[in-house]
């Protein structure tokens, strides 16, 4: 497999002064350093994230890393490897500033020089093992797995996100008929791969509606023509994205395009097992430091969710454990 591929990641400094200061002109409720919020506050751990690739992935062909503008202080952007990419850089003008990752994630197609396949990283997500390419593509295609699921909402939902995700499903919904998709993919639908989750699709496969998707928050294969051709075909809805500076109720997100890619069938099934574990930050991460330690697994998602944790002393005790299994420094620090 002699494709290229790039990892893309996007990165914010939440305590950035000056940052902070565009953001509270568009901001009604503003912030400071003081007081920022989860969404934006930096754990301090990226640079295991550039290790981890540096040692489990060296395949990677670029790395292209989105900022507002700011970089981390030890970051080597000399690295020929490592191409920094500003908001204005690949975002129309008119769109711009905008503090919205789901603003941002839809433009990713038009990072310069970016390869046809790429894989997409928030900065909370981490490679513990050896990779190779077919990890996240196989004959050319992303590895992924058949998405359908019930839609569902609790007490703890956060219902703007998960408004954002009706608004995927019924982009979804517009183009493709479930039943037309599994007939031209079934072996990609129902796969020995997918494991238990086979019991799920065949419980829904007389449902003949999407009834919701499954939306792990872990790094995302991408083929960049799919974002062309969604922006080709539901160009006015993406717009209205475009235009949230902020997180609005109108807005779709980077999963429209993977969902597309499923329904489109331009996936290769990968096994459940691969998917990777997501965590969400807590006082008590003791399952999450033993799944780091034992490398358990090929990637994790650690989600910043929690404003009641001891934030400084939770944070330290991740580096320290990240730091047992990548403790020596990558090229991309200086």
């Amino acid at each position: 497999m002699n494709e290229k591929i790039d990892f893309v990641i996007m990165w914010v400094d939440g305590s950035d002064p000056a940052w902070l200061e565009e953001k509270n002109k568009y901001l009604e409720k503003k912030i400071d350093t003081s007081n920022a919020i989860n969404r934006y506050r930096d754990m301090g751990v990226l640079k295991y994230w550039f290790r981890g690739v540096e040692k489990f992935a060296p395949w990677v062909n670029k790395i292209h890393f989105v900022t507002w503008g700011h970089v981390p202080s030890w970051l080597n952007t000399d690295n020929p490897k490592l191409n920094v990419v500003k908001h204005e850089d690949f975002i129309p003008q008119k769109y711009l500033p905008v503090f919205n990752s789901d603003a941002i994630e839809i433009h990713l197609h038009r990072i310069k020089g970016l390869a046809d396949s790429f894989v997409y990283f928030n900065d909370d997500m981490f490679i513990l093992k050896p990779l190779k390419k077919n990890f996240y593509f196989k004959n050319g295609l992303p590895c992924d797995v058949w998405r359908d699921n019930i839609h569902y909402c609790d007490k703890d939902t956060d219902p703007l996100f998960e408004h954002i995700l009706l608004n995927d499903k019924m982009l979804i919904c517009r183009h493709f008929n479930k039943r037309e998709v599994i007939k031209k993919n079934f072996s990609k639908c129902f796969n020995l791969k997918y494991g238990k989750r086979n019991i799920r699709f065949l419980l829904l496969y007389k449902w003949p509606y999407m009834a919701g998707f499954d939306y792990p928050h872990m790094s995302a294969p991408f083929l960049k023509s799919i974002f062309e051709e969604v922006w080709e075909k539901e160009h006015d809805v993406l717009e209205k994205t475009a235009y949230s500076k902020f997180r609005r109720m109108i807005d779709v997100n980077q999963y429209v395009f993977q969902l597309w890619q499923i329904y489109t069938g331009n996936f290769e099934p990968k096994s459940i097992k691969k998917i990777g574990r997501f965590f969400n930050l807590s006082n008590d991460n003791t399952e999450l430091f033993d799944v780091i330690d034992n490398q358990k697994v090929e990637e994790i998602c650690i989600n910043d969710s929690d404003l009641s944790i001891n934030y400084d002393k939770v944070t330290k005790e991740l580096a320290e454990h990240l730091n047992k299994i990548l403790p020596d420094k990558s090229s991309f620090e200086k």
